[in-house]
């Protein structure tokens, strides 16, 4: 499984999680960088996420929305500040109201830096999600994100095979 470590600290107000792909970090770059493969690993299982907008860019936005096992549908954002092809990206991530984008300002929005550095055996990748305060972090704790993000990334080696 990629997934070597997580980490959430109220102090700080991080979710840390790393991970280890057999691959170079240019190959895992296209991951996210590609919405069609981004799609197939982005929610856990059971949970498709489909991109409406995707624009890696500096300033760029990405919508998409995960669907339930029940077809309930959950629409989210990405607001991207900056990109470092093909090392690192930082974007505001969030909660979205529906199909609008809209954000849902009673939900945590969190500021990501994904990192991806070249290893002896692949790529390291770190994803840090930082929220605005304790009560955020342990709301998205509470609603599964460990669990949910550990299942999606650790999808990602099947992808980097095929």
């Amino acid at each position: 499984m990629p997934v070597t470590d997580v980490q959430h600290d109220l102090d700080a107000l991080t979710l840390t999680i790393t991970a280890d792909f057999a691959a170079p970090v240019e190959r895992v770059w296209q991951v996210y960088a590609d919405p069609r493969q981004l799609e197939r690993v982005w929610g856990p299982p059971g949970w498709p996420a489909t991109f409406v907008d995707h624009d890696l860019s500096e300033g760029g936005r990405m919508t998409y929305y995960m669907t339930g096992p029940e077809g309930e549908k959950y629409y989210s954002y990405w607001n991207v500040v900056e990109v470092h092809e093909p090392h690192r990206f930082d974007f505001k991530d969030g909660f979205a109201l529906d199909e609008t984008f809209a954000p849902n300002t009673e939900m945590p929005e969190s500021f990501n830096t994904y990192n991806f550095s070249g290893t002896a055996d692949g790529t390291r990748a770190t994803f840090i999600a930082t929220y605005g305060s304790a009560e955020a972090l342990q709301q998205v704790l509470d609603m599964g994100a460990v669990e949910g993000s550990t299942q999606a990334i650790n999808q990602i080696d099947d992808l980097l095979a095929s």
